[in-house]
C-alpha cells in the first residue's frame, strides 16, 4: 500500500484468527491495532487535529497540548508533527521511558507531573494541561476524554471489521476514555443491530460502579473520572480484572498466540477465552488488541517489577465471578448491564417560528425526551415559556461554537438526538448528528438541498425535470447586468429571481422584464446576512417560470425506503411573489399523476442522497409533467404537519422525533379525512392593530383552530414572503370542499385592523 503521507498509514489493521477453546465452529478474532505505527490512538488523534484544522479550531503552526501516558500521546506526536505543529504532552511518573524516549524523539515537549491530586494522576496532569493552555495562545487541547471525535475516529475501525469478516456476534473492547468500544459499536450497530457489547476494564476503576483506586499498576484501561464519551448505553455486558490477572494474561497472549501486546490487549484476550466459551456454535467473536508490549518490557514483562510490587500477592481467578453491576469486586469478574435510566436530552438547534417549532419541543416532552432548544435569540420564539424546554444561548451560527457548548455541557449517554425545524439550521444538525454518531443525514445531502444552486446542477447531472436555470454570482466587477442578460436569454421570459439559500418564498420574484430581473438580483445579492442573522452565500438563480398548480410532496426515510404520507395542494398569492395562502391536504390528484409526482421525489432524493426522516419537496405539475422546484430537507413547516395528522392520524412531527432518537417510527394512517390552513395577511402595510372575530370564527362547524401569531403593534404589509402572515385558521372535513368552506367562513368573520401611517 503506497501513501503520500505517514498519516494516511493510519488504520489498515490485521485481522488475525486466534486458536482458543470454544464451542463448534465458533471464530474468534483479534483486530491488532497495536499494529497502527504507534497504537490505536493514532486514529483519534488524527481525527481530532483534522477537524479542528476544517473547522478553524486549530490554524496552521499553533501548539496542541494533550494529556496522556500512552498512545495518546503518541498519536498526537505523530500527526501533529507531521502537519507542523509544535506538541506539548502531559503525563506522569507512569509512563514508560520507551513511549518518552518515542515522544522526545519526535520533537515533543513533555511535562511530567510530580504528584497526585484530588482524583490521582488525571487530575494532576489536568491541572498542569490548563496552566500551559493559558500560556500558549492558540493552542488546541484535542479533550479526548470529552471530544465526540475520539469515538467518531472508530468509524474508520468499524468499517475495516465489517469488510474483512462480514457479519459476527460479539464485539470485545476495552474501556478507558470510552472512544475506541463506543465509537466502534455504534457505528457496527447500524449494520449489526444485535452486536452484544462486552467491555473490559480494571478492578480500582470507577467507569462501571467500582471505587476508584488511584494506585492501580494497569495503563490504557479504567480511570478514576467517567468521562464524557462514555455511553453505557452501548455495553451490554462488563468484566474486570485486576492487575495481577491482566499481566499474567499479556503474558499468556505471547506465549500461546505469539502477540507480544500491552496489558489492555492481554485483558481483552482473557475475557475473549470466556466470551467464547459462552457463545453459541457458529457464532463470531472479535476483540480489539490496542496496545504492543515495548512500552511494558520493564512492566508486565520484568519478574522483578513483579517481586517488587508484590503483584502475585493479589488473587488469580481462571474464570470470572458473575456479580451483580454494584458489587465491589478484587478479581476477575463480570456484571451484566442495563442501560442507565432516567431522561435524556433532545437538542434542537433553533427552530422555524410559525408554530411547528413549538409543537415539536412540547411534543419531544410527551415523548420522555428533555427538550433543549439551542438559540441565540429566545425572544423570536412566541410561546417559548409554555413549552417546558431547556433553553441554552449559544452562538447557533457557528458549528465550532455549537460543538464547544454540547461538550462542555453534555455527556454522550445523556443526548437522545439532534434536530430542527429550521431550514437554515439543518446544516448544522447534521454537523452535529454526524459527530455524535446519532441518526441523521450526511452534511453533503443536508447542504445540497439547502443551496438551490447547488440542488439543480445535481438534478440536472441525474437528468430530474425541472425549470432551466442559470446560477449568477456575486463578483467584483461591473458585469452583473450582463450575465443577467444572458442568464434571461437562455432561461426566458417571464423569469423568476431567488436566492440560493433563503427560505420561505424570502426575495423570491417574477420578473417580466430584464431590468427587473437585474434589480431584483441586485436586492439579493446586497442582503449580507438573512433573518436569523447568518451570512447569505450571495448567489442568485434566474430561473424559468413554470406556470402550473404547485403541490408538495411531503416523503419520509427510514433508512432504506422513502415513505409517501401524502401531497399537499398549494395555492400561491399572485405574482410577482409567491407566497403560500392556502394549503389543503390531501390534494385532489388522480393515481396516476400522485404515483409520478411521488416517483420523482423519491428519485431526486436519492440523487441527492437524503436518507432519514421528514423531506418537504415543492413541484409544479406542468403540461410536460411534474418538475422539480425545490428540497427542503426537515418537516414541512405552515403548520402542515398538523394537517397530516388531523387527516390520517400520522403524527409527523412525533415520527421525526423518533428518527432523530433512533426510535422506531410508524408511518401507517389511521383515519381518512382532509384538513386545510388558509393564512392571514394584510392588504396594505401599517402596524397591526388587532385582530377581531377569533372566538366567532373558532365557532364555525370543521374549524379546528384559529391562531393570530404577530402581536399587536407589529409592523405589517401586503405578504412578500412567510414571514409576513399574521395568523392561520385550520379547517377539517370529509372532504375538499366541506374544508374549504369552513376556512372561508371563518375568515369572513374576522377583521384584521392595521393602523395606517
Amino acid at each position: 500500500m503506497r501513501f503520500d503521507h505517514v498519516r494516511d498509514a493510519i488504520g489498515h489493521t490485521p485481522l488475525v484468527r486466534l486458536r482458543m477453546p470454544a464451542a463448534p465452529a465458533v471464530e474468534v478474532y483479534a483486530k491488532l491495532e497495536s499494529q497502527n505505527l504507534y497504537g490505536m490512538k493514532d486514529r483519534v488523534a488524527r481525527a481530532m487535529i483534522l477537524e479542528a484544522r476544517r473547522l478553524g479550531v486549530l490554524a496552521d503552526g499553533d501548539p496542541v497540548v494533550e494529556s496522556s501516558s500512552g498512545t495518546m500521546a503518541l498519536g498526537v506526536a505523530l500527526v501533529g508533527r507531521s502537519l507542523g505543529h509544535p506538541v506539548h504532552i502531559v503525563t506522569d511518573p507512569r509512563i514508560d521511558r520507551v513511549t518518552l524516549a518515542k515522544l522526545r524523539a519526535l520533537g515533543c515537549e513533555v511535562h511530567v507531573v510530580s504528584a497526585m491530586t484530588s482524583h490521582g494522576w488525571q487530575s494532576a496532569r489536568i491541572e498542569r494541561l490548563q496552566e500551559l493552555l493559558t500560556g500558549l495562545p492558540g493552542a488546541f487541547w484535542p479533550q479526548q476524554y470529552s471530544n465526540p471525535d475520539n469515538p467518531g475516529a472508530y468509524r474508520w475501525l468499524a468499517d475495516e471489521l465489517f469488510a474483512d469478516l462480514g457479519p459476527f456476534d460479539v464485539l470485545v473492547g476495552s474501556v478507558g476514555s470510552g472512544g475506541s468500544l463506543c465509537g466502534s459499536s455504534r457505528a457496527l450497530r447500524r449494520s449489526l443491530p444485535d452486536l452484544r457489547v462486552v467491555g473490559v476494564d480494571c478492578v480500582g476503576s470507577m467507569l462501571f460502579g467500582q471505587p476508584d483506586q488511584p494506585g492501580r499498576l494497569q495503563s490504557g484501561l479504567g480511570n478514576s473520572l467517567l468521562p464524557k464519551n462514555l455511553d453505557r448505553r452501548l455495553v451490554d455486558e462488563v468484566h474486570w480484572l485486576n492487575d495481577h490477572e491482566a499481566f499474567a494474561a499479556t503474558r499468556d497472549l505471547a506465549r500461546e498466540q505469539q502477540i507480544f501486546a500491552g496489558n489492555t490487549s492481554g485483558s481483552v484476550y482473557r475475557v475473549l477465552h470466556d466470551v467464547a466459551r459462552r457463545t453459541p456454535p457458529g457464532g463470531r467473536v472479535v476483540g480489539i488488541f490496542p496496545d504492543r508490549g515495548d512500552r511494558y518490557a520493564d512492566t508486565v514483562y520484568d519478574d522483578d517489577y513483579w517481586a517488587a510490587t508484590g503483584l502475585t500477592a493479589l488473587p488469580l481467578a481462571a474464570e470470572p465471578a458473575v456479580v451483580e453491576p454494584d458489587t465491589v469486586v478484587t478479581s476477575w469478574s463480570r456484571a451484566a448491564l442495563a442501560p442507565p435510566t432516567g431522561r435524556r436530552r433532545l437538542l434542537f438547534v433553533e427552530s422555524n417560528t410559525t408554530g411547528t417549532g413549538m409543537l415539536a419541543l412540547r411534543r419531544a416532552a410527551d415523548l420522555g425526551f428533555d427538550p433543549v432548544l439551542l438559540t441565540a435569540d429566545p425572544t423570536r420564539y412566541a410561546g417559548l415559556a409554555d413549552t417546558a424546554a431547556e433553553v441554552a444561548v449559544c452562538d447557533t451560527g457557528s458549528v465550532p461554537a455549537l460543538r464547544a457548548f454540547v461538550q462542555a455541557r453534555c455527556r454522550r449517554d445523556e443526548v437522545a438526538g439532534v434536530t430542527s425545524t429550521s431550514d437554515f439550521f439543518v446544516p448544522a444538525v447534521a454537523e452535529l448528528a454526524g459527530w455524535l454518531g446519532l441518526p441523521g443525514n450526511p452534511v453533503d445531502a443536508v447542504l445540497t438541498c439547502r443551496d438551490k444552486g447547488r440542488l439543480r446542477a445535481a438534478l440536472d447531472a441525474a437528468g430530474v425535470r425541472q425549470p432551466r436555470h442559470v446560477l449568477v454570482e456575486e463578483a467584483p466587477d461591473d458585469t452583473l447586468a450582463a450575465r443577467i442578460a444572458a442568464a434571461v436569454d437562455h432561461v426566458g421570459m417571464p423569469c423568476v429571481v431567488k436566492p440560493v439559500d433563503d427560505s420561505g418564498s424570502n426575495g423570491v420574484r417574477l420578473c417580466a422584464t430584464t431590468a427587473e430581473a437585474l434589480a431584483q438580483a441586485e436586492r439579493v445579492l446586497a442582503v449580507r446576512h438573512n433573518v436569523r442573522g447568518l451570512p447569505t452565500a450571495r448567489r442568485v438563480l434566474v430561473e424559468e417560470y413554470l406556470d402550473g398548480p404547485e403541490v408538495s410532496v411531503e416523503l419520509f426515510g427510514t433508512g432504506d425506503a422513502q415513505h409517501c404520507l401524502g401531497i399537499t395542494d398549494k395555492q400561491v398569492d399572485p405574482p410577482p411573489h409567491f407566497v403560500e395562502r392556502q394549503h389543503m391536504f390531501p390534494a385532489g390528484l388522480s393515481p396516476t399523476v400522485a404515483t409520478e409526482v411521488a416517483d420523482l421525489v423519491r428519485h431526486a432524493l436519492g440523487v441527492v442522497g437524503m436518507r432519514v426522516g421528514a423531506t418537504h419537496t415543492e413541484v409544479r405539475l406542468t403540461p410536460a409533467g411534474p418538475a422539480l422546484i425545490e428540497i427542503n430537507p426537515r418537516p414541512a413547516g405552515g403548520m402542515i404537519p398538523e394537517l397530516i395528522r388531523v387527516a390520517t392520524g400520522v403524527e409527523l412531527l412525533d415520527q421525526q422525533l423518533r428518527a432523530a432518537t433512533g426510535l422506531p417510527v410508524t408511518l401507517t394512517p389511521t383515519s381518512k379525512g382532509y384538513a386545510g390552513i388558509r393564512f392571514l395577511t394584510v392588504d396594505c402595510p401599517g402596524t397591526l392593530a388587532g385582530v377581531d372575530g377569533v372566538d366567532r370564527a373558532g365557532r364555525c362547524p370543521g374549524v379546528l383552530r384559529v391562531t393570530v401569531t404577530a402581536r399587536a403593534g407589529t409592523p405589517v404589509r401586503p405578504p412578500e414572503n412567510a414571514y409576513d402572515r399574521v395568523g392561520h385558521v385550520i379547517a377539517v372535513g370529509d372532504d375538499a370542499g366541506q374544508v374549504i368552506a369552513a376556512l372561508a367562513e371563518a375568515t369572513d368573520r374576522l377583521t384584521v385592523r392595521v393602523d395606517v401611517p
